[in-house]
């Protein structure tokens, strides 16, 4: 991990504008993926590779945060908050073509290369079906494929590459895979639930940050089908513009409700599943804690 972040921190050192932009961002994070991949290679992790992945995490929230008009991540303020929306997504691109510049040199194969391709897809399919629904509430499974999509093949896809190039066999990998792909649902639903409970100064974020993006995630979803004030609720997500007093409203409404507690129970059966088929391999107890920790984070 030391590797990692020197690896990083070259990585946006071509430019001293560009140092300077993504500096608080890329000192900020909880490197889950590159970690994930680490643990599923072993010894043999290439740290580039590594770096690749946690540079396309960190170009998707860059792009994230314009959609959203975010104005906060990791504590600190949004590129597109403080240099505008034009210079945000040239340095979104940037570490786009930073992370495949890393993956190119390494040499890595066509293998490689087609899985990471089809990761950065996905996350665009994820984000632009988003984008197409603001302020129209999914059904269960359009929030699952959605969240499938941006954060769940994300984390399969580290698993993956970290089995792969410790050419696990077939079976190993695709455990690994699907380790990854429910501790990304399980890490999405928790996420989803401390828009609305965490707290500001550990989780980085605005309460309330993805309602007042237009984006209805999972506590939302239950709370329509549960209170007996989904009219308020809905009005609040029909009318296109959230203020501060209504997210209030709406952290009262699903308070009111079961909603946390059955996030929280979805949550801990996906971790179940995560758990299920997690192959003997040395980093398993590693794996387990990961799991735990995300079934428990408060950021």
């Amino acid at each position: 991990m030391r590797e990692l972040e020197k690896c990083l921190a070259q990585s946006i050192s071509e430019d001293s504008f560009i140092k300077k932009i993504c500096a608080p961002l890329i000192s900020g994070g909880k490197r889950l993926r590159p970690l994930l991949f680490f643990l599923c290679s072993g010894k043999a992790a290439p740290v580039p590779l590594a770096t690749a992945l946690e540079l396309i995490h960190t170009a998707s929230l860059v792009h994230d945060d314009i959609l959203d008009c975010a104005k906060k991540r990791r504590g600190v303020a949004t590129i597109n908050a403080t240099y505008g929306a034009q210079i945000a997504v040239l340095v979104g691109d940037y570490l786009f073509a930073k992370a495949f510049q890393l993956v190119a040199e390494g040499n890595y194969g066509s293998k490689v290369s087609e899985i990471l391709s089809r990761l950065v897809k996905n996350l665009c399919i994820g984000e632009i079906m988003q984008d197409r629904a603001l302020f129209a509430v999914p059904t269960l499974s359009e929030y699952y494929t959605r969240i499938n999509l941006k954060t769940a093949f994300f984390l399969s896809t580290c698993c993956r590459l970290g089995a792969i190039v410790a050419e696990s066999d077939e079976d190993e990998t695709e455990n690994l895979a699907a380790y990854g792909e429910n501790l990304g649902l399980a890490f999405q639903i928790v996420d989803d639930l401390l828009d609305f409970f965490g707290e500001e100064n550990l989780t980085g974020k605005i309460l309330g940050g993805d309602l007042k993006s237009g984006v209805i995630t999972l506590p939302v979803i239950r709370a329509l089908s549960q209170s007996r004030d989904a009219e308020t609720l809905k009005k609040i997500i029909a009318q296109g513009s959230v203020s501060g007093e209504d997210v209030q409203t709406t952290i009262k409404i699903i308070s009111a409700t079961d909603a946390a507690a059955y996030c929280k129970t979805r949550a801990e059966a996906h971790i179940d599943c995560a758990l299920i088929n997690l192959p003997d391999c040395p980093a398993r107890f590693a794996l387990e804690q990961i799991a735990s920790f995300v079934i428990n984070r408060r950021r």
